[in-house]
């Protein structure tokens, strides 16, 4: 019998690290070869890891909830026969070191049960990545004093508190860790005690795992950027009459629906070009001019909840590349089959309020990007038409961009600039073009 390491596989480009949801198999269970043996999570998107390899799990690494690197070994496979497999190397000192580790890891989690959920304070989602995984106690992580807005933890601030510690250049913080028994699995802390109704009749229902990474990312969002808004009207009459001339024609030939969104999505990417000051991002005290343009998509979930899969290079594609796009990552998305890499990278977010009838709406900015435009419903309303002869009411297709962007890096010329621009590609769009 030989053992095949199962290694968390890489995920695209920008995806580092995933969290285990669920072991789908247990030690003992027999494996095929592309059988799912765990889930895991990262950020928004839940994905299932497969074995290479046909045998019998023999050993399971990490627990649920842990957080694992990509190219880590998670668990070992028994093989049989003559199955060339990746072998673990005895004498390598990091495979010694990265188990204990693991082990020591898994111990202290036991001794003392983590759940950052009890803490007042607000912490981001990588920071309590970050503090789980090196073994950092909520009291510990409660006592950093951190360098961001009021206070806040920021990655570097617990990167540099673990690294302290490690080389024991500065004394931790002293901290007093009341012992909590093992076999109590819920928190009991009278500050995060479930909610009571107190007429009996309430449902109370604890946030699912999306849910609550959603809200971290909303509060962290709003206590970071300087949020402002910026509205203007547009009319999309030539719009509309032009998609409901070619959509059947358009269907027919390219085996795709034609929406209004990657429209949109085509004025935005230039836009986008035009004002290369909304494509960037803010790390720090730095800025960081994007090279690509990644239009991000806010779609909404069957069960309630929300996710941003992106359209790589949105401004290379025409409105058929983008029309694919959009209707390839949507399907994806409402049936719970995007990639780790579908939602990375994204450099400015399109988010489509008027799909359930809003107006206008001021849309909270995918961090770390600095804008992101809610397109509003498109309605007839009674408008003045300017003409040679005069100018008269008629009945047009009119509908509200809603601009959201940080004022610490977008004042208010570039970001009325921006949405401007976008209304005025709109309002251009020519009726008899081709597609």
């Amino acid at each position: 019998m030989a053992k095949f390491e199962l290694k968390l596989p890489k995920m695209g480009e920008s995806v580092a690290e995933a969290t285990i949801t669920n072991w789908l198999k247990k030690v003992g269970d027999p494996i095929e070869a592309d059988e799912a043996v765990l889930e895991i999570a990262t950020d928004k998107v839940d994905s299932e890891v497969p074995s290479e390899v046909s045998g019998v799990l023999s050993e399971i690494l990490f627990n649920v909830d842990d957080v694992v690197k990509v190219g880590q070994t998670i668990a070992y496979i028994e093989v049989s026969g003559g199955v060339v497999v990746e072998a673990p190397k005895e004498d390598a000192p990091a495979s010694v070191a990265t188990i204990e580790k693991t082990v020591e890891s898994a111990q202290q989690a036991v001794a003392t049960p983590q759940d950052f959920s009890n803490s007042e304070k607000f912490f981001s989602p990588l920071v309590k990545n970050i503090a789980k995984e090196e073994g950092v106690s909520v009291a510990e992580l409660e006592a950093i004093n951190g360098s961001g807005k009021d206070g806040r933890v920021t990655k570097d601030d617990i990167l540099k508190f673990v690294e302290n510690r490690k080389t024991a250049k500065v004394e931790t913080p002293a901290v007093v860790i009341k012992p909590q028994p093992i076999e109590n699995t819920q928190p009991t802390t009278d500050n995060k005690k479930a909610p009571v109704s107190v007429n009996g009749g309430d449902e109370i229902v604890e946030m699912d795992r999306m849910r609550k990474l959603i809200s971290g990312y909303m509060v962290a969002s709003v206590q970071t950027s300087a949020h402002v808004q910026s509205f203007i009207e547009v009319d999309v009459t030539n719009i509309v009459k032009w998609r409901d001339k070619v959509k059947t024609a358009f269907e027919k030939r390219e085996g795709e629906k034609l929406t209004f969104t990657p429209i949109f999505m085509e004025a935005v990417a230039k836009a986008l070009k035009d004002f290369p000051g909304m494509n960037i991002s803010v790390d720090g005290d730095y800025i960081i001019k994007r090279k690509n343009i990644n239009l991000g998509m806010a779609a909404a979930l069957p069960n309630g909840n929300l996710i941003v899969p992106v359209i790589k290079n949105a401004d290379q594609l025409n409105i058929v590349g983008m029309a694919k796009a959009v209707n390839d990552l949507g399907n994806r998305a409402k049936a719970g089959k995007l990639k780790p890499d579908d939602t990375q990278g994204g450099t400015y977010t399109v988010t489509n309020v008027g799909t359930f009838g809003s107006v206008f709406g001021t849309p909270i900015i995918n961090q770390p990007q600095v804008g992101i435009l809610a397109l509003g419903a498109i309605r007839k309303v009674p408008a003045v038409i300017e003409t040679p002869e005069g100018d008269f009411i008629g009945i047009r297709q009119k509908m509200f961009l809603s601009h959201s962007y940080d004022h610490r890096v977008v004042d208010g010329a570039l970001g009325g600039s921006f949405v401007k621009r976008v209304a005025e590609y709109l309002e251009a769009f020519d009726v008899n073009r081709d597609y």
